[in-house]
């Protein structure tokens, strides 16, 4: 059997029970960047990403092009993703595997290396995988799958050519293509048929099957007069294929440029950034790939470099790095957004205040974890960048939203505050979560009903009598108030003295709602007044939300009543 190297993007892993909770967790082991999801009602939150409708999901991970490896029978994915299927080209690797990891079932993707993928699960199980392709089984390699660095010209025009090799027809191979040199295939120096390993455009002859090495290189000298169809044209113009291009170089000083990393995207090549001066870019070319790379020069300040095998971009200079702040929510994995889950993932480093980003594991091998004391955000931001400048995928981490009391405004400080232009090359993200407040509102109905406010009750970072004065303000305007770090052992006192300036314009009855760890195990959530709060009935992990003159409850809701604050003020409208 001919070795291959395929690589994947990160494999979904789909369980719908804790019964495959142990065969995943092997898996994701061995599947570099592989995440586990899970079915919420069964698994609760022992997985990465849980969901609550199998079919929905499968579509979702399938439409985003994810490979999927579902830890249940094949009929049941078969019939998930069947309104998906329509261009076999695109479909992403599809497996089955049984729950007890006896059996692994390809059943999509032949084209995306699915068997690939379906023989490395099996190797990690000590299993057989069932492999049903025909021209595999004979051939002992997927022909229309060539392996990372390489790619089919036609796929259309191709199709034919396997089932010709299978009816007996005999091939001969042009070009350097070591994967087949192993490959159980019917050769012959006068064959008809042809492997053509070539950078160049075909000839569109039917009987040759045309596989792109993605060898060339085109390095940009300035960001302005030049796009993807520039591109395009000047290879063409050489009588080069599109599909052979490898990797789109800059400059450092053109890392901010959004009009590369659009031509990049719309190529559909990785985008590197080097340290080469533009005037001298045949020297730093000649170093990177070797005395005999083939560089040719465009009028519009491109350099195109051929070389003789395929380039592995992660070699060639360095990514853009990317800063994304998340919010991890309440806690709950169930309550973080999707794409808190894929910055995670992706990250080479994740950064933030110990107990959140114990919160936000399990991490892989490959993934470095940076925890801090909570009182370092600066010191832990400027740390972000200097990663993030190295080319690495940081993460920084926050509870509940980043932008609310939290590390994204301690992010962008840090930026605010540097002369680094480095810094702000940097590809920042803010990713949003679900805020304490939101949680805890929706959890005792929806006491923010109508308008509302946040206050920290911290005066680390701002003067107690600045935030006496807020209070009179909320309080008078009659506005709801949500509380952040009402308490702690070092400021005991601090919550009193605010109930006791909320107390001037509010009447004892005045509903409040405490919860506490919400969205974590061992959430408590209390259903109080005003007049019968106490301080000792707050810690440091409880929301207050104190409600309006017009905030009331009703039977039902977790603790026997909804609270809520209605959406008119004054006279009730005509219903």
């Amino acid at each position: 059997m001919s070795a291959m190297s395929v690589t994947f993007a990160a494999p979904a892993i789909v369980v719908l029970g804790r019964s495959a909770l142990d065969t995943a967790r092997r898996l994701r082991a061995s599947l570099p960047k592989a995440t586990l999801h899970g079915l919420t009602a069964r698994v609760g939150d022992d997985v990465d990403v849980p969901f609550t409708e199998l079919g929905a999901h499968l579509q979702s991970l399938y439409a985003q092009g994810t490979p999927i490896v579902a830890l249940c029978a094949a009929g049941i994915v078969i019939r998930c993703v069947a309104p998906m299927l329509s261009n076999k080209g695109t479909e992403p690797p599809v497996l089955a595997v049984a729950e007890d990891g006896s059996a692994v079932v390809p059943l999509l993707g032949g084209l995306s290396g699915v068997n690939v993928l379906a023989r490395q699960i099996a190797r990690t199980l000590g299993i057989a995988p069932a492999i049903t392709t025909s021209g595999e089984l004979r051939f002992g390699t997927c022909v229309l799958n060539p392996p990372e660095g390489y790619v089919l010209a036609d796929l259309a025009q191709s199709k034919h050519f396997v089932s010709d090799l299978l009816a007996g027809e005999s091939v001969r191979i042009e070009g350097d293509a070591p994967w087949l040199r192993d490959a159980d295939l019917p050769r012959a120096s006068t064959a008809a048929r042809t492997i053509r390993i070539t950078p160049r455009i075909g000839d569109g002859d039917r009987e040759t099957l045309v596989i792109h090495p993605r060898s060339l290189l085109v390095a940009l000298t300035r960001a302005d007069g030049v796009g993807a169809q520039q591109v395009r044209d000047m290879l063409s113009a050489q009588g080069l294929s599109a599909l052979a291009l490898a990797v789109l170089v800059a400059p450092l000083s053109l890392m901010g440029h959004a009009a590369i990393r659009t031509m990049a995207h719309e190529l559909g090549v990785p985008l590197r950034f080097a340290a080469f001066d533009p005037a001298q870019v045949d020297d730093w070319l000649t170093t990177m790939l070797g005395s005999d790379v083939d560089i040719r020069h465009d009028e519009r300040g491109m350099a195109l470099a051929l070389a003789g095998a395929p380039l592995d971009p992660t070699q060639i200079g360095r990514a853009r790095g990317t800063l994304s702040v998340i919010g991890l929510g309440p806690g709950n994995a169930g309550l973080r957004v999707p794409e808190a889950s894929a910055a995670l993932a992706a990250a080479t480093d994740i950064l933030g205040y110990a107990t959140y980003v114990a919160m936000a594991g399990p991490f892989r091998d490959d993934q470095t974890v940076h925890p801090t004391d909570n009182r370092e955000e600066l010191m832990r931001a400027r740390h972000a960048f200097e990663l993030a400048c190295e080319g690495k995928h940081v993460v920084v981490v926050s509870s509940g939203d980043p932008g609310v009391f939290a590390m994204a405004s301690a992010v962008l400080e840090a930026l605010d505050l540097s002369d680094d232009p480095a810094w702000k090359a940097v590809d920042l993200r803010i990713v949003p979560g679900i805020s304490a407040a939101m949680a805890t509102a929706a959890c005792a109905g929806a006491p923010l009903g109508h308008d509302f406010c946040m206050l920290s009750l911290s005066d680390n970072l701002k003067p107690w009598d600045i935030i006496c004065e807020r209070l009179r303000h909320a309080a008078q305007a009659d506005l709801v108030m949500a509380f952040y770090n009402p308490i702690s052992r070092a400021r005991p006192w601090q919550l009193g003295e605010a109930l006791d300036i909320v107390r001037q314009w509010r009447a004892p009855q005045t509903r409040v709602v405490l919860g506490r760890d919400i969205g974590r195990p061992g959430a408590t959530l209390v259903n109080t007044t005003l007049g019968e709060l106490r301080p000792e009935q707050v810690d440091m992990r409880t929301m207050v939300i104190i409600g309006s003159s017009t905030t009331r409850g009703i039977d039902g809701g977790p603790n026997g009543e909804w609270i809520y604050t209605p959406r008119w003020y004054g006279e009730a409208p005509g219903r």
